[in-house]
């Protein structure tokens, strides 16, 4: 017996606390009844329906998507832009982006059908760190790097201290590489850092995502994570992030 929101993030239908909104709405039937307690556990023969639509158990993926510039992290857009599931045709199961990358931001982004994986690695407590390269207008000082690395206040709050370094410089364009490393998921965050402290991002790529990198990628391209990367990756989270 397993507990009916487990049940629905496995299915890849959401994250378990996405799963228990659906519960408390009463948008979840067990055997055709509505289910609106959290405890509620169902066996293998129980027919679970959300919306109506009955739960099919998948067997859950993992895959490591180098997601290209230009291309939303969402499953479907209004808009008709390109997805990231468009570079997943031959994948029969019903995945979803972990997280998010902005629409004009390159790199690492993970794809899976298991919701429990997925909460556990976006949710702020777990700390998981996320590296990107940023290239900005302008010629940062070691204050200004010292700012982001202490914490910046942004509109939705003090931001978590960060590792920031100095890669190169472009004196004639006046323009300069950094390496930013967080471990919180706030919307277009890393550019909103810049811009605080003054030096706009004019490009910008996520290179890593705890341990994993792009070797071997190119953009628009992905690879299964091995079940070892999975586990690291689960380890990871519970352990409270990959900070030293």
């Amino acid at each position: 017996m397993e507990r009916l929101q487990k049940v629905i993030a496995h299915a890849g239908i959401a994250s378990r606390r996405k799963a228990e909104e659906l519960i408390l709405q009463g948008k979840v039937t067990v055997n055709g009844e509505v289910v609106k307690q959290l405890g509620t556990k169902v066996g293998p023969n129980d027919v679970v329906e959300v919306n109506g639509i009955k739960v099919e158990k998948e067997e859950p993926v993992y895959f490591l998507f180098y997601k290209p510039k230009g291309v939303v992290t969402t499953v479907k857009d209004d808009k008709k832009r390109k997805t990231v599931l468009d570079f997943f045709p031959e994948v029969t199961e019903r995945i979803y982006p972990v997280g998010r990358l902005d629409y004009d931001t390159s790199g690492i982004l993970l794809m899976t059908n298991d919701g429990e994986f997925a909460n556990l690695l976006t949710h702020p407590k777990y700390e998981i760190e996320k590296t990107y390269i940023a290239k900005v207008k302008g010629i940062p000082t070691r204050e200004h790097l010292k700012q982001l690395q202490k914490g910046v206040r942004l509109d939705d709050g003090l931001t978590a201290p960060a590792k920031a370094k100095f890669l190169s410089a472009d004196k004639r364009k006046n323009t300069a590489i950094i390496e930013l490393t967080i471990h919180e998921g706030r919307n277009r965050q890393v550019r909103r850092m810049f811009e605080k402290i003054g030096y706009p991002v004019m490009k910008l790529k996520r290179e890593r995502y705890a341990f994993l990198d792009l070797t071997g990628l190119n953009a628009g391209e992905w690879r299964p994570l091995t079940p070892h990367e999975v586990k690291q990756l689960i380890v990871l989270a519970k352990n409270g992030g990959n900070r030293r």
